[in-house]
């Protein structure tokens, strides 16, 4: 589980971008930490497969061993009621997931209601293309020492056996993303709240286009992958005892790190953010929107 938390009970309004901005930077720790962990393990593209194992077939789980993970973990999460949060998404369809034990807590209505939900699209990209890149390093380790072995052609590449190592790291690096982007929502109440009226008639039409340019600034996302990278450089080096950096061998692929967030976290986080918008104004009256229209920045 993520350990980038907001507490809704305490702490003042949540509808603060400067609270927002906090989280969303600590975020960045958690996502390089959980790569940087995951990419000590091979590919292993068995874990993502559908049906690849005979022993989730025989107890009637049709999905891939990574489905069934996040099933099992998210089944126990629900019944602590993390998924009653307001920055909680899980990967299993709600449907599927049994209801709390706990008591709910009264959270305070931080965004509007909706049914906004990016995780289908952040399980498929970063299956597909985050974990083959950051993983690179360890699958072609584990391709020498296969040949050394006498294991070559198909055999010697990718898969290392480890799928619940891997799939538990994958889980964690998969919720921190999932938070991260869904943390759009809030971003967008609050800009959406200092000044309705520069939203609305966006929202009306609808455009796309023009409630992005709203919410996009060029100058924050260029400084972001900055910050990004210079992390990622310094966390992926060995540390000697006293502190120091030993420098040698990044123990990850510090531009795929980056162009996770430039080509997949930031755009994806824009989606939301605009899908968010979109659903603003749902069942509100004209009289309701005709006052937003009047309130001033």
């Amino acid at each position: 589980m993520s350990h980038t938390h907001f507490n809704f009970t305490l702490g003042g309004s949540p509808l603060s971008l400067e609270k927002v901005r906090g989280i969303l930077v600590r975020l960045e720790d958690t996502i390089i930490f959980s790569l940087i962990e995951r990419a000590q393990f091979a590919h292993n593209p068995r874990l993502y497969q559908k049906g690849a194992f005979d022993e989730l077939k025989a107890i009637g789980f049709e999905g891939s061993m990574l489905d069934w993970f996040l099933h099992e973990t998210e089944a126990f999460h629900a019944k602590a009621r993390r998924f009653t949060s307001p920055d909680e998404y899980p990967f299993t369809p709600r449907s599927s997931l049994p209801e709390p034990l706990l008591k709910a807590i009264p959270y305070p209505q931080v965004l509007y209601p909706n049914n906004v939900n990016a995780n289908p699209t952040i399980l498929s990209f970063y299956t597909r293309s985050i974990v083959p890149r950051i993983t690179r390093q360890a699958t072609l380790k584990l391709a020498t020492q296969k040949r050394a072995a006498g294991i070559v052609g198909d055999e010697e590449y990718e898969d290392d056996g480890n799928y619940g190592s891997a799939g538990v790291l994958d889980m964690e690096v998969l919720q921190a993303v999932s938070k991260r982007v869904h943390y759009g929502k809030f971003v967008s109440e609050v800009k959406f709240t200092e000044d309705p009226a520069a939203f609305i008639p966006h929202i009306l039409k609808p455009n796309r286009e023009a409630l992005g340019d709203l919410i996009t600034k060029p100058e924050v996302e260029k400084r972001l992958l900055q910050r990004l990278r210079k992390k990622a450089l310094v966390y992926a080096q060995d540390f000697a005892p006293d502190g120091e950096p030993q420098g040698g061998e990044a123990k990850i692929d510090v531009d795929g790190v980056v162009e996770l967030y430039e080509n997949y976290i930031i755009p994806l986080t824009k989606e939301v953010e605009v899908d968010y918008l979109l659903v603003r104004l749902e069942g509100l009256s004209q009289k309701e929107i005709d006052d937003l229209l009047t309130q001033k920045p």
